[in-house]
């Protein structure tokens, strides 16, 4: 993915999000940009920073989804905070270093997740032969931690030679019988570990386990389970056993300082509107600014997996500014921003499209959801029309919540399909969604426009 073009990764990203052309046009350029980096010499490479980006627009137009889109595509280590957050508990610097340790722990889920496919055959026929193990020689007893710790792990009784060879012959006919799905139904007894709450350390992101070294031995208890749900648990286990998570850990640190993306909402929350005289929220709103300054000009932030440097970590920021401005955010976090984009609200054309052009769009989910209880729904184009333009007029006249209104606006229109759907023996129908059944559920949702918002 590192070597797609500017162009490429744009073409990618439509077919998920509707218009902003200008904002993928820079997210697809920094990304790029990475990837150029990567190939220069060592000396000039560390010179090269991300240029960051500010987007600014109304809510629900896609400033999220094009940063989550955009971090899928390359598999980058992805995480999304809300500025505001960190107005609840006070401005200290603890909280704002916790983005990237939340980074850091995505980073282990995506290197963890890509050694798992790598190994999972592997643990699959690992699975497998402790199946067998179990059906032909069950588990007396779960293991005891302490026995685990001295040593004293039950001995196994001598068998003769006709044991033996019963035991295999027994063995053969079990995975025999494995491989032909015949005991998928069939119950057996693992040993699983016991869930334990994970008691963290005020102040940190560490529990006491992780403060002992995992010197605490875990505690485990016998399962009985079928032979299906056995593999699934089991595999999982071997997995585990497989992974190498020390070089997951290394990997997962060098892929968020080089290829990581903090996409921070709500900016505009805690810009400053005007000057304060040194008192009120303004101080918070500017000391939550001066916090984040730091991570985003390049520090390092110490995890419990070791130091991360942010230097070449891609922030993107957003908000819709409808109070504040740009400028009343302080000016060295203006210019760690260098690109700014302007998301253009979204028009009835837009919502529309929406509706069917995406990969996976709305009408595609509700269709896959309501074709599972045996509805093949349609929707003739003067019915998309019609609730494009309901959608659009219910966010100009109240809130403007974006394409969030369009799951509204369907829940509303389809809620008494999804009711009545269903029901066992029910026969497969096929139901037309047409301009005057749009009109008849949304006869009560029609208000009146709100003038008050231009009354000065």
């Amino acid at each position: 993915m590192n070597t797609l073009t500017p162009k490429q990764i744009v073409s990618e990203l439509d077919k998920y999000i509707v218009g902003q052309d200008e904002a993928k046009k820079a997210v697809a350029v920094a990304l790029r940009n990475r990837y150029r980096r990567m190939q220069l010499p060592e000396d000039i490479r560390e010179e090269v920073t991300p240029k960051n980006i500010l987007m600014v627009g109304p809510t629900g137009v896609g400033k999220t989804e094009i940063a989550r889109r955009l971090a899928k595509l390359v598999d980058a280590p992805f995480v999304k905070v809300e500025a505001t957050k960190f107005t609840e508990v006070g401005y200290v610097g603890r909280d704002v270093d916790s983005i990237i340790r939340d980074l850091t722990e995505a980073g282990i889920r995506l290197i963890k997740e890509q050694q798992t496919k790598n190994v999972h055959d592997l643990a699959v026929q690992a699975a497998n032969n402790r199946i067998v193990e179990l059906i032909s020689h069950p588990v007396k007893k779960k293991t005891n931690p302490i026995d685990i710790i001295l040593g004293n792990r039950p001995k196994e009784p001598e068998l003769s030679g006709e044991e033996k060879e019963k035991l295999t012959s027994r063995r053969e006919d079990i995975r025999r019988q494995l491989e032909a799905g015949e005991l998928e139904d069939s119950m057996v007894e693992v040993e699983v570990e016991e869930f334990t709450p994970r008691s963290e350390i005020p102040g940190t992101d560490m529990s006491i386990n992780d403060m002992m070294g995992g010197m605490l031995p875990k505690k485990t208890k016998l399962r009985r389970v079928t032979v299906s749900e056995a593999r699934r648990i089991l595999t999982a286990q071997e997995e585990d056993t497989l992974i190498d998570m020390d070089k997951v850990y290394s990997d997962a640190i060098s892929r968020v300082e080089q290829h990581g993306i903090v996409f921070i909402d709500e900016i505009d929350k805690v810009a400053s509107r005007g000057a304060s005289g040194g008192r009120g929220p303004d101080v918070s709103r500017e000391g939550v600014q001066r916090d984040i300054l730091p991570i985003v000009e390049g520090c390092t932030v110490n995890t419990k997996y070791g130091p991360v440097r942010t230097d070449h970590i891609l922030f993107i920021a957003a908000g819709a500014f409808h109070v504040s401005k740009v400028t009343d955010l302080i000016p060295e976090l203006q210019g760690r921003f260098p690109v700014r984009v302007d998301l253009k609200p979204l028009t009835a054309e837009d919502y529309k499209r929406i509706l069917t052009q995406p990969k996976n769009a709305l009408i595609t989910q509700y269709r896959a959801l309501l074709g599972v209880d045996g509805v093949d729904i349609e929707f003739d184009d003067e019915a998309l029309t019609l609730i494009a333009k309901h959608t659009y007029d219910a966010n100009e006249n109240g809130e403007n919540i974006g394409a969030r209104r369009l799951h509204t606006v369907l829940e509303q229109i389809l809620s008494d399909i999804a009711f009545n759907a269903g029901g066992g023996d029910a026969p497969v129908i096929t139901v037309t969604v047409n301009a005057e059944y749009v009109n008849r559920q949304l006869s009560g949702s029609v208000k009146e426009a709100d003038l008050n918002k231009f009354i000065l």
